[in-house]
């Protein structure tokens, strides 16, 4: 079989056809209670977060979630959240701390949202709260990008003790329209840019930033697998005390 090209597997973890953050959300933990708000400002739709179970274990799960139409993209911001959205998952965090519940992070976005207003709102300090905050957290805490991973708006949910990616999913700094537009000033060059970015599951588990690649599910029926996988991750990490976690947790972010 062909191997893909980079912009192809850019292309997979965009398509309309993945599944939906919520369809993973309701078949990994079906008592699902979502939470709102930042306690500043608004609720950004674009970030969901809340409490639930995985098998018999409590655990908070926040998300970055894209639309499945036009309509629902406008609704969810085509998946860029803003700084109110950050500062939701940040709540979301402490709370998680302070009940001593693990945190799920599901990631799906090109990145934060980049207009004035959300500059004006605190975008940039919303983002580096997280990223203090996640690494920080004294609960275990995993990470796994869906499709898009895209910047300092995936890197606020992705400082998991445990990275891991969908095999149809891109994980950059920038995405390669960026890349090709600010290196050569020609979009055209878009393939080359995906090329250059190293930014498939597979060269991102070779130099160590994933630590595994996970099958492409398609629908709720393949969720069981997820849910199962999940629930021994998180078994493995609760057993390990607390300052060998966060050890572990920095030393895994310090090589980079």
């Amino acid at each position: 079989m062909k191997k893909e090209s980079a912009y192809q597997e850019v292309k997979n973890a965009r398509s309309k056809e993945k599944i939906s953050i919520k369809e993973i959300i309701q078949g990994i933990s079906p008592n699902f209670f979502e939470l709102h708000g930042d306690k500043i400002e608004a609720d950004d739709k674009t970030l969901i977060g809340g409490i639930g179970k995985i098998g018999d274990l409590p655990i908070t799960i926040i998300a970055i979630q894209k639309g499945n139409d036009l309509e629902q993209n406008i609704e969810y911001n085509f998946g860029s959240a803003r700084p109110q959205g950050y500062r939701k998952a940040l709540r979301l965090m402490e709370q998680a701390e302070k009940f001593n519940r693990p945190i799920l992070t599901l990631i799906n976005t090109p990145g934060a949202w980049p207009d004035v207003e959300s500059e004006y709102h605190g975008q940039g300090s919303a983002i580096a709260e997280c990223i203090v905050q996640g690494l920080g957290v004294h609960v275990p805490y995993i990470s796994i990008i869906v499709g898009e991973g895209g910047s300092g708006g995936a890197l606020a949910l992705a400082c998991g003790d445990r990275v891991f990616m969908f095999k149809n999913s891109f994980y950059s700094v920038v995405s390669p329209e960026g890349y090709a537009s600010i290196i050569w000033k020609d979009s055209s060059k878009v393939s080359q840019a995906a090329e250059e970015l190293n930014l498939t599951p597979g060269k991102l588990l070779k130099d160590g930033i994933i630590d595994k690649v996970l099958s492409n599910y398609k629908n709720s029926d393949d969720l069981k697998e997820l849910k199962d996988f999940l629930i021994k991750e998180f078994s493995d990490l609760k057993e390990m005390p607390v300052d060998k976690l966060m050890e572990n947790r920095r030393n895994r972010f310090r090589k980079f």
